[in-house]
């Protein structure tokens, strides 16, 4: 019997673009955020997404990106390795934005863009959702905190329980959940007492 050709799209669950479908690039480590962690996800940062400018350093199906578009956001830095897969997602989001400067997507490693973003545009969100059972978030969550604004918020999403000696220095893990094989969180620089 033949193999079923699977499904390479995703719903968009909140905001106006609400159930709309996107595709996402025939890529085996493409791994979307599923819609029950994105709604919760999206709860958690529901005050904090309209107006924002957001930062997704493993740009994959982008649909956290397209999320936050879809809710307010006021654009959205994406940062992809693979070149194929950064042009899907251009073609994706050149398909639903209304206005293309609200979307970037750039074709580059996750680290090499954080440690030449030292006097770059500061975030207000920052997704980090890398490839399971590989070393980037130990790479990478060191260097994101100098991207992020003073009241910023980082979301992680790996395989591992979150680590907080992990986290960049005077950051703090605020929320967090598990859903399945996945730990999922949200951080914070710690508050001044």
């Amino acid at each position: 019997m033949p193999e079923q050709a699977q499904d390479r799209s995703v719903r968009i669950i909140g905001g106006k673009w609400r159930s709309r479908k996107v595709s996402f690039a025939d890529y085996e480590q493409i791994r979307p955020s599923p819609s029950r962690i994105r709604e919760t996800l999206f709860n958690w940062l529901q005050y904090h997404v309209s107006g924002s400018c957001c930062l997704e350093l493993y740009g994959g199906s982008g649909i956290l990106s397209l999320e936050a578009l879809s809710r307010g956001a006021r654009h959205v830095t994406l940062i992809e390795r693979s070149r194929q897969v950064c042009a899907h997602i251009k073609q994706e989001f050149e398909r639903l934005a209304d206005d293309p400067q609200s979307f970037d997507c750039l074709n580059l490693q996750a680290e090499d863009y954080l440690q030449n973003h030292r006097q770059g545009a500061l975030f207000d969100l920052a997704f980090l959702d890398p490839p399971f059972a590989s070393d980037e978030l130990c790479r990478v969550l060191p260097l994101v905190g100098h991207c992020m604004t003073s009241d910023g918020l980082i979301y992680i999403e790996t395989d591992n329980q979150l680590d907080p000696d992990m986290l960049p220095s005077g950051w703090e893990i605020s929320r967090h959940k598990k859903a399945g094989s996945v730990h999922y969180g949200l951080c914070r620089r710690v508050q001044a007492s």
